[in-house]
């Protein structure tokens, strides 16, 4: 398997494990965050472990793992969130949740996959989903438990409806779905948060930058993310003005 293909079946599978754990666990009687618990351990445990067997000679930056700062001198890192939404997953009937799998080259995302496992859905940067056509009115998608002043100001300033939506993953891919045009987000996540629904989305034509419009740099020291768009490339320049 060449890289893009890798990350896509790394995404795929997990999520079909979680799939198949979640409705294991479903007649458990188990408090959500015991549910969330062993949906992350086991969907970092089989990336793990496919990647030391597939990629061995890799880096690997896990939110479910301990930072290993070697990684900062290393050529080719991947980057993963293997439950992306642990709130979204631990909820029954929930579907917006992902997986997210990425492979960063100095500092640029070379590969990656969302999946989107509760509906069935991978998003990869092979094959690239087409760039989507935009909505008349656009939309801007904001979150369901913490939903942001920014995404409100965004949608004033073009005349947007909003969209409520889970995790970073499913926000992410409701814009490369062309269920959506904007996810704008300026309170901050981790690159594991971002980096696969990123590339994903700039492969599929769609504008990709910082708040202020400066390019996006993976693997670096603070995996901390302060702000950034995702949008069709027709509101960039709004978005970013605004």
């Amino acid at each position: 398997m060449n890289d893009h293909q890798l990350a896509a079946w790394l995404a795929t599978e997990a999520g079909e494990r979680l799939v198949n754990l979640r409705a294991e666990m479903s007649g458990q009687r188990l408090a959500p965050f015991a549910v969330g618990a062993r949906g992350d351990a086991a969907a970092h445990e089989f990336i793990e472990d496919a990647l030391n067997e597939h990629r061995p000679d890799d880096m690997v930056l896990s939110e479910e793992s301990m930072d290993d700062r070697r990684r900062l001198q290393h050529h080719r890192v991947w980057i993963v969130d293997p439950l992306d939404g642990t709130r979204e997953f631990s909820t029954p009937g929930r579907t917006d949740w992902a997986v997210h799998v990425a492979l960063v080259a100095d500092e640029i995302p070379i590969a990656a996959a969302v999946a989107l496992p509760a509906q069935d859905i991978t998003l990869a940067t092979e094959p690239v989903p087409p760039t989507p056509e935009a909505a008349a009115p656009p939309r801007v998608i904001t979150s369901r438990s913490r939903p942001g002043r920014l995404s409100r100001h965004i949608a004033d300033a073009i005349g947007a409806e909003i969209v409520q939506l889970g995790s970073a993953g499913a926000k992410a891919a409701a814009v490369i779905r062309g269920q959506a045009e904007v996810y704008a987000h300026a309170s901050g996540l981790h690159e594991w948060d971002l980096c696969a629904p990123a590339a994903v989305a700039a492969a599929a034509g769609l504008h990709v930058s910082h708040l202020n419009g400066s390019e996006l740099r993976f693997n670096q020291s603070d995996t901390y993310v302060s702000d950034f768009v995702i949008c069709h490339p027709e509101f960039a320049s709004a978005v970013i003005a605004r």
